[in-house]
């Protein structure tokens, strides 16, 4: 899938943030399918079924680039190189290998390169986050036993 490499300009960044909001704002959440109308370059209207689950991903990318940021989409089933997955972790890639190495996250090898699923990898963040809330939760709960006002 190709990504937006490079960050959007002041320019478009407020452009995608108007369109961020003007979508979110047609979207009709109860259908599965909805009508758009796009005009062609030669000024022809043109009407188009979009699945409304693409058209909420839409509102997500454009209101992303209205922030700024830059917008890289992964499909679920892809299989990601080290360091894109170090990219997506925000790890370095010797990390992400000492991850690998050991056992942490799963992978397999294609020919002497290794891969990682990008469901292992969505799958394992869910799991930090996890333990992070837990550790989170620890920590509030010794606050008040302390008696610290946290």
């Amino acid at each position: 899938m190709q990504a937006y490499e490079q960050l959007p300009t002041a320019q478009e960044a407020a452009l995608a943030k108007l369109c961020s909001q003007e979508l979110a704002a047609v979207i009709e959440t109860k259908l599965d399918v909805q009508s758009l109308a796009l005009s062609s370059p030669d000024g022809q209207l043109k009407q188009v079924e979009i699945p409304v689950s693409a058209l909420r991903l839409m509102v997500n990318i454009l209101t992303e680039l209205g922030e700024g940021n830059t917008v890289k989409l992964v499909p679920i089933h892809a299989e990601l190189t080290t360091q894109e997955a170090a990219d997506l972790l925000n790890v370095s890639r010797p990390t992400l290998i000492k991850l690998l190495d050991e056992g942490a996250l799963p992978f397999h090898r294609t020919g002497n390169r290794r891969k990682v699923r990008f469901n292992d990898l969505r799958r394992y963040q869910s799991q930090l986050e996890a333990q992070r809330l837990l550790a989170l939760d620890e920590l509030t709960q010794l606050d008040q036993e302390l008696g610290l006002g946290y």
